[in-house]
């Protein structure tokens, strides 16, 4: 069973103590970091001095400059007007528990299958407060979570979960892998498992008040209040946190202990906030437990996705095991992003393989040409450089190896519908490729490249 000790994904050079903005730790958080070091049973009975105007005022650093006003109406342009006396001001709040958190603005978002999602948009207020509260727990928690989680954690980020996964499957015994999905997890979260969770961390009554009053804040729509009685508040700053939390209590340990327990082979796991992979050696082990974990998760109020979860054969011996009992090649499993499968070097040796998902490209082309549409008047120099952050970003995700055609796709695919855009403009002729190749060398399309190799995802 993984061990705190193994397949640690934190990059060389970034300490997983750091705060979310990289910086070194304030005086403060540093001590908190020692008493945790210290001893890991730690039960903290007074944190909300930590909660002050320097640590509201790192917190408002780290707010997106164009994030949507909440139910507040206040931007952070209008509330930097004033900042220091608004901070003063909500600082001496939360000091003296008069802070009270308001209601997060709800919208709905199409999604691709035709259904909609719930957008969260907290007050500004209530996110520097979340803010702070994250940064003083991440120095708590950082710790104490094992080491294959590692989702929205400081320092870690979606390709060290890839490159974990990648050296797990190409270095260990593995022959089966669970893949597992949570069905609607941010939205099942149980408040009093949560809090009952936080409490063997956090004693102190001022911050637990804090954290029990954002998870009934509710929601507003339409200008009506709506009560949550389950789940993290959406789209809030401390959401992923909580999430993580209680995810360590409800399935790491579990597998961890369950893993120690059985003891007759590989049983290792992958997350990502609520996307895991399980890898196992042994059939037996897999269908095993699956069984008991759909059972564990059942005690803390989460179900798996049926359609979702299933246990599949998968590793260096999977092809040649099924060939020999005259089955196809090995099945595909899906994470973070990427459509994983077994492959083979040019001399024959096994490799894991990954290409984007399918869905996942046509769902984001499809938002690219909706927005082309949206700025298809734009300056081409303007759509130039929006469409190159684009390109750049999709390839710094999606670049490693083994990939390049689907980025190819992707790229290629991106160039006709900026032709089809600029095509449209005006009551001009269409617009044909000589002149669009023409107008590609003063404004060229930045092509497809490999960022990542598949060592280091």
């Amino acid at each position: 069973m993984q061990g705190r000790d193994q397949l640690t994904g934190t990059p060389p050079g970034k300490e997983p103590g750091q705060t979310q903005s990289w910086n070194a730790l304030p005086t403060n958080l540093q001590r908190v970091k020692q008493a945790v070091e210290r001893d890991c049973q730690t039960r903290f009975t007074a944190l909300l001095h930590h909660l002050d105007e320097s640590s509201l005022r790192r917190s408002f650093r780290r707010l997106k400059r164009q994030a949507a006003a909440g139910v507040d109406g206040e931007t952070v342009a209008s509330y930097e007007r004033d900042l220091e006396a608004n901070l003063t001001a909500l600082a001496a709040r939360v000091q003296g528990n008069r802070f009270r958190p308001q209601p997060v603005l709800r919208h709905w978002v199409k999604k691709p299958d035709g259904g909609e999602r719930p957008l969260g948009i907290p007050a500004l207020e209530d996110k520097l407060v979340q803010g702070a509260l994250v940064e003083l727990l991440n120095v708590i928690y950082e710790k104490e979570f094992a080491d294959f989680s590692y989702g929205f954690r400081p320092g870690r980020s979606p390709h060290d979960a890839l490159a974990a996964l990648s050296k797990m499957i190409m270095t260990e015994k593995v022959n089966w892998v669970l893949d597992a999905d949570i069905r609607s997890f941010f939205d099942s979260v149980d408040h009093e498992l949560l809090l009952r969770a936080l409490a063997l961390k956090i004693a102190d009554p001022r911050i637990m008040r804090l954290i029990s009053l954002w998870l009934r804040a509710g929601v507003m729509e339409s200008g009506e209040w709506y009560e949550t009685t389950e789940g993290t508040p959406q789209g809030s700053v401390i959401s992923p946190l909580l999430a993580n939390i209680y995810l360590h209590y409800a399935l790491d340990l579990w597998v961890q202990k369950w893993g120690r327990e059985r003891e007759t082979g590989l049983v290792k796991m992958v997350r990502f906030a609520d996307d895991f992979v399980i890898c196992l050696q042994r059939e037996e082990d897999a269908r095993a437990l699956l069984a008991e974990l759909a059972e564990r998760l059942e005690k803390c109020h989460l179900k798996l996705h049926p359609d979702k979860t299933r246990v599949l054969e998968f590793g260096r011996f999977a092809a040649q095991n099924r060939a020999r009992r005259g089955e196809r090649r090995p099945e595909t499993f899906d994470f973070l992003g990427f459509r994983h499968y077994c492959g083979k070097t040019r001399d024959g040796r096994f490799v894991l393989k990954r290409k984007t998902r399918a869905d996942r490209m046509r769902r984001k082309l499809k938002a690219l040409r909706q927005q082309l549409r949206r700025r298809m008047h734009d300056t081409v120099s303007s759509q130039h450089q929006w469409l190159c952050s684009v390109l750049r970003g999709h390839y710094n995700y999606f670049g490693v190896s083994h990939n390049f055609r689907s980025m190819y796709g992707f790229y290629h695919a991106v160039r006709h519908m900026w032709k089809a855009a600029l095509s449209r403009r005006g009551q001009k002729k269409r617009l044909s490729w000589e002149r669009y190749n023409e107008l590609l060398r003063v404004f060229p399309l930045p092509v497809p490249r490999i960022t990542r190799s598949w060592q280091a995802a």
